[in-house]
Parts: structure tokens; sequence; C-alpha cells
């Protein structure tokens, strides 16, 4: 009867643990590229070998001074670049391998500028989110117009739909310009510094939305940034790189070491808790 009752809660653990590893969308596995002027010179920029998971509902932040990679992470991440070894998976499919329209309709990403090619209101432009499903010589369907409209109010622009985009500010923009990703109905969303150029009211703004698109609609999405104080607010998972290698991967609290922090930044720092017991960077005057 014991032995029976043993294998009986065996199995289970071993049907818990198949259930948690069914739920990572997102395996970065060991990932590495190399930048070179022509194949016969060393490479000018390496990015060694990264490696990370993401599940669905979860917020990934890429963090690390200029020149340390983040971007092209990113890019290895969409599937945009090959890695030189290593692969990236999105629901067990490797994302560089993917045709570009399915790529398109399971991986959205925000760049950093998103330039308009010709004039165009909010709704128009998230409107183009639906590309990936078009087909040939066909125009959107009614279907399609209301999923853009559905995208807008998601993050509470459906009052900018008939508003043109050149006449909005920059947090209003960013916010059309996520409308558009979601509009593709993505697995994965992925940002490039999305708060740049944007004042703190529309930062925080901004990356509230992904926490709650995050949690209402289990997106994955991973965002580059350099705000340390927002990620370590609105991110499950930190991935804190120095010269295109990987020194951490973890929840902020674990990351955000001073001691750490200092090294890649370069700089003094102080780091307390904040009111929802998330980290809190600061900087230290010169002396």
């Amino acid at each position: 009867m014991s032995s029976s009752v043993q294998t009986t809660s065996e199995l289970s653990k071993v049907g818990d643990a198949s259930r948690a590893a069914s739920e990572v969308r997102l395996s970065v596995e060991q990932v590495s590229y190399a930048y070179s002027a022509n194949q016969s010179q060393a490479p000018l920029f390496t990015l060694e070998a990264n490696s990370f998971q993401a599940r669905p509902g979860e917020i990934v932040a890429i963090l690390g001074p200029n020149a340390s990679g983040k971007s092209t992470l990113l890019k290895l991440i969409a599937g945009a670049l090959e890695p030189l070894s290593g692969r990236v998976l999105l629901d067990g499919f490797v994302t560089h391998t993917l045709a570009p329209r399915a790529r398109a309709q399971r991986i959205a990403m925000v760049q950093q500028d998103s330039p308009l090619l010709f004039p165009s209101r909010a709704w128009e432009f998230v409107l183009q989110g639906r590309h990936p499903y078009g087909r040939a010589l066909r125009f959107e369907s009614k279907d399609d117009v209301v999923i853009a409209r559905n995208a807008l109010a998601q993050v509470g622009a459906e009052h900018l739909g008939d508003r043109w985009m050149n006449e909005i500010s920059g947090g209003e923009r960013q916010r059309v310009i996520l409308a558009r990703a979601l509009s593709q109905q993505p697995l994965l969303l992925l940002l490039d510094e999305p708060t740049l150029h944007l004042d703190i009211g529309a930062q925080v703004d901004l990356l509230a939305t992904l926490r709650r698109l995050a949690a209402e609609n289990r997106y994955t999405v991973v965002v580059v940034t350099h705000e340390l104080n927002l990620a370590g607010e609105y991110a499950d998972k930190v991935v804190l790189l120095q010269k295109g290698k990987s020194l951490r991967v973890g929840p902020p609290a674990s990351v955000y070491q001073r001691d750490l922090l200092e090294q890649v930044f370069q700089t003094s720092l102080t780091i307390e808790l904040g009111p929802h017991g998330r980290p809190r960077v600061s900087i230290l005057p010169a002396t």
C-alpha cells in the first residue's frame, strides 16, 4: 500500500514538473553573436553565450550600459539575427528559422524609432500591424479594423483613433506604437528602449501598461532599457549585460547588488527597498 502511495506521489511530481516546463514560452539557450567588418578580420563586437527563460505573463528587462549587447540580444530573440551558437525557442519553434509571416504572427517588435512612412491617423497606423494576416491584393477586413480599434483601447488610446500621428505627444505616440504591436496578436512583445525621450510620468505610465497587459493577456514581454528603477519596479526578471556578457539573471532583488551594479555602470550607487519591496537605485554624487 505504501509503495502504491509513493508511486502516485512521484507521478504527481513528474506531472507538476512537466506542466511547469510546458509553461516556458521563451527559452534563450546559450546564444552568442559576433559582428565584424569582414570575415577576414577579428570580430569588432562579440555577444557571449547568454541564457534565460520566460513564461506567459512575465516581463524580462535587459539592462546594461551602452555597447553591452542589449539590442543585439533583442534581435536574436526576435529571430532577426541567426545566432553564432545556441538557439532561441518560442513555444518550441526556433525563432530565426520561422518564415517572416509566421514570425510576425508570434513576435511583435517595438523599435526605438518608428518613422511615419506616410501621413496617417492613429487607427490607420495601428492597422499596419494586421499586415502578417493579410492576403495578396486584399484590403483590411472588418475584423482587422475591430482588432486595431481594440488594440488602441487596450493601451487606453481609443480617444486618439482619429488623430493624426504627427499631432500627438510623445507619450501618446508611444502608446499608439504599442497598440500596433498588439494588433499583431503576438505571443511575445519585444521593446527596445520604449521610454526613450519620454518624461517620467509617461515612462511610468507605459511600464504600468505593459505590466497590466502581460498579466491580463498572458503576453511574454522583453524590454531593453537603461531605466534601472523602472525595471526594478515592474520586471519579473532582469538580464544584466556588460561588454556582451551576461553577468547575472534573476529577479531584480537578486541582481541589484551594489558592488555588481557599481562595477557595471562605473558609478557610486546606493540601493534600498521601495514602498512595494522592490529595489530602488540612487546615484551618489561625486566627491
